[in-house]
């Protein structure tokens, strides 16, 4: 083959170092941007925060009234030059050379004066604290115990293995094994069996939450229905219950429950209700986890009949380039100086640029959604329509690439609550008309059904499926399946209740 030179003209997209900027901003979460943002103000010192309020301004007069006010307060609240007060006494400092030798610190300077210098000890942290854990919950009240100490280990070992819904994962045989070669446990026992295992166990149980260190639900229940009085009205049936005919209850088989009770419907649903108030999961309660807050990256809201999207502007601080330094970069004559303002110069301005260009970016998008989903915010879920991305690409003029960059984790505030931009967007389903109807759309009719229903005669999937085709919507059963599980919503027959 023989070699040979050639020129091709053709176009190709370079990604230059601020297209990589802007891309990089643009996916960004508000939560991280505003990590970016303040890591860039700490390298480039040619950006600053703007603190200036638009509108804050005031003219001449309204700045000669607003001095003039202040001058007039501050003439009142004066004390009279001719009147001695007592503080202003007691703030002269007295001249060091006319002290006595012996005179007291205290005497001469009130305590109540005290320096305003924080002593050395202070922590302004020490008030914060940690979200607690089931835990420690549990070992704070074990710790306020009369328990012995051999049976402090055990208890320990106990907790160890209590999950976060307060289950105990872990088998007695299990404990009883790690705890065998304990010296510090052997050494104050005389013997160790399995059955000390349990009596610590039955001591934990009592703690708070009730129902906490329980081996299975079964008895997780129970632990609770026990701590009721004794004449609360159907605990004695509801015990019974449990104890008996579990697994009736967990597959809600109401009728062998009937027949094997000899209990009258009424009855055995007063019992349920009962039941019904228990916790399986009692650890819940404890909150381990500190609660996450979402910052919207744009809010809508009605104004004079008409849906209006704006930026949210409390999420990123707003930013500038600084004058000085910006006149500095003109005026410097040293090479090595210049060459680096310069250069910070350019790289704010790109920032600056980039950032620009994600605002734009999001709220062109987050118009354009709302746009179409305006029946999603006059009548709910229900109203929501068919939405891909490359209907707002092709809207927006933009790939649909950088549509899904902009709508990942950016939230959208609303009247009926704070959405990820994502959530307006869902496949379609056709109706006998030969139209459209979006998955969101349906889920929400599924959901109001399954929450109208009858609670004694649950609807069916089959039977969920024709109302909806009762409403022109073709849907089928295992369609309907699906849109139930991905809401969490249980079959049928576990839906069924008595009252």
């Amino acid at each position: 083959m023989k070699q040979t030179l050639a020129l091709k003209l053709g176009q190709q997209l370079t990604m230059t170092p601020q297209l990589q900027q802007a891309i990089r901003l643009l996916q960004l979460s508000a939560l991280d941007l505003q990590e970016e943002i303040q890591a860039t103000l700490e390298s480039n010192p040619m950006l600053e925060v703007s603190e200036e309020l638009p509108g804050a301004e005031l003219d001449a007069t309204q700045h000669e009234q607003v001095q003039a006010e202040i001058e007039e307060r501050a003439s009142s609240a004066a004390p009279d030059a001719d009147t001695d007060t007592d503080t202003s006494t007691q703030l002269e400092a007295p001249i060091r050379d006319e002290l006595p030798t012996d005179t007291d610190w205290e005497a001469v300077y009130p305590t109540n004066l005290a320096s305003s210098v924080p002593d050395a000890d202070y922590d302004p942290f020490a008030n914060q604290t940690e979200a607690q854990t089931l835990a420690d919950h549990l070992l704070w009240q074990l710790n306020l115990s009369t328990i012995a100490e051999s049976d402090r280990i055990i208890a320990e070992a106990i907790i160890d293995g209590i999950d976060t819904n307060g289950m105990l994962t872990v088998s007695i045989d299990e404990i009883y094994e790690s705890l065998a070669t304990d010296e510090l446990l052997l050494s104050s026992r005389e013997t160790f069996e399995q059955e000390h295992v349990l009596e610590i166990l039955d001591v934990v149980q009592q703690l708070d939450p009730v129902g906490v260190a329980a081996r299975d639900l079964q008895e997780c229940l129970l632990l609770q229905i026990k701590q009721y009085p004794s004449g609360t009205p159907w605990v004695n049936e509801a015990i019974m219950l449990l104890e008996e005919h579990m697994d009736l209850l967990g597959s809600k088989d109401y009728n062998t429950l009937k027949r094997k009770t000899r209990m009258s419907e009424d009855d055995l649903g007063a019992a349920m209700t009962l039941i019904r108030t228990l916790d399986p999961r009692p650890g819940s309660t404890i909150a381990d986890q500190k609660s996450d807050y979402i910052e919207p990256d744009v809010i809508v809201r009605k104004f004079e009949g008409q849906w209006v999207v704006e930026l949210n502007s409390d999420v990123t601080p707003q930013i500038r380039i600084n004058s000085e330094y910006e006149d500095l970069a003109k005026s410097v004559t040293r090479t090595e100086d210049r060459d680096y303002l310069r250069e910070n110069l350019q790289e704010a301005r790109w920032f600056l640029k980039s950032l620009q260009t994600r605002h734009d970016t999001l709220l062109r998008v987050a118009a354009k959604i709302i746009e179409v989903q305006k029946g999603f915010l006059d009548y709910g879920p229900e109203a929501m329509k068919p939405l891909i991305l490359a209907d707002i690409a092709s809207a927006v003029d933009l790939h649909e690439s950088t549509i899904s960059r902009v709508t990942s984790r950016k939230y959208l505030a609303t009247p009926r609550g704070v959405f990820e931009l994502k959530y307006f967007f869902s496949s379609h389903v056709g109706t006998n008309s030969g139209g459209e109807v979006s998955s969101t759309a349906i889920r929400a009719l599924i959901q109001k059904l399954t929450a109208e229903e009858d609670p004694k005669k649950p609807l069916s999937d089959n039977k969920i499926a024709a109302i909806l085709k009762d409403q022109n919507i073709k849907v089928a059963r295992r369609t309907v399946a699906k849109y139930r599980e991905s809401l969490s919503i249980p079959p049928s027959n576990e839906r069924k209740q008595l009252v």
